[in-house]
């Protein structure tokens, strides 16, 4: 279905670098916003029941709090602020 609707110039240009970037024409980049702008408002939260438990079991990854605590080494404790 085609639709007629305003947009800004500055978005349009934007939008225009965006798609040429990725080598998509704007009318695919639009329908790609409208859709995820569909998708975030819709209130259906079955995306998290999807991915929940998708790591698990994977044993090349290892323990996430032991991950987080390594990528924090180097900054300053609470108690020492």
């Amino acid at each position: 279905m085609r639709i007629l609707t305003d947009i800004p110039d500055e978005d349009i240009e934007k939008l225009d670098a965006l798609a040429a970037r990725e080598k998509r024409s704007r009318a695919a980049a639009i329908r790609d916003a409208v859709r995820l702008y569909l998708v975030q408002n819709s209130g259906n939260k079955e995306w998290i029941a999807r991915g929940a438990g998708y790591w698990k079991g994977r044993e090349d990854i290892g323990d996430a709090i032991e991950y987080q605590r390594s990528m924090r080494e180097d900054r300053t404790p609470y108690d020492d602020l």
